[in-house]
């Protein structure tokens, strides 16, 4: 049985669509790949913000342990060169 050229185009025309339906059911899936990435990125970011927030506060007291240290310093430098005591006894 030969198929007359009207089949034969809506032959074509069902192929295709299949085709295309095909491809578009493929790229459903990828949503819900894009919505993992993103959700991944957000909680990376988070990790991230906490991170340079813990860094910010370990600057700062570093800075003021550094203040502390400083202030010692001449202290320290002067109970070095005070006159040694005598002993009693």
């Amino acid at each position: 049985m030969f198929l007359t050229k009207q089949r034969l185009t809506t032959a074509r025309t069902f192929a295709v669509a299949i085709v295309v339906a095909m491809g578009l059911a493929s790229c459903a899936t990828y949503d819900d790949e894009f919505a993992t990435v993103n959700s991944r990125l957000d909680q990376l970011d988070s990790r991230v913000q906490s991170a340079a927030q813990s860094a910010e506060s370990a600057n700062q007291a570093a800075q003021q342990a550094n203040q502390r240290l400083d202030s010692l310093e001449g202290r320290v430098q002067r109970l070095e060169t005070a006159p040694g005591r005598v002993p009693r006894g």
